[in-house]
């Protein structure tokens, strides 16, 4: 008994599982790859990155030729996020 119990259970979890994995593949687009997606965004993220080092680059040498520091660049600029 208990034995069936338990397997009535897990083919529930699975057909659970199944219907949350049919439901994220339909917002995510049927034909779209989870892997294409991951992907995508590493490179987005690369470049993200890239133009944020380039500024910072920028601000630090505004800040060397007015002779202040990089914070007070981003002070006089409104730069700072509502974190710092």
């Amino acid at each position: 008994m208990h034995a069936t119990t338990s397997a009535q259970k897990q083919r529930e979890y699975v057909e659970q599982l199944q219907a949350e994995i049919n439901a994220l593949q339909a917002r995510l687009g049927e034909d779209e790859k989870a892997e294409t997606i991951v992907s995508n965004h590493i490179k987005l993220l690369h470049r993200y990155n890239e133009a944020k080092d380039a500024t910072q680059i920028l601000v630090g040498r505004l800040a060397s030729l007015k002779g202040t520091t990089v914070r007070q660049i981003y002070i006089d600029m409104d730069l700072l996020d509502d974190a710092n």
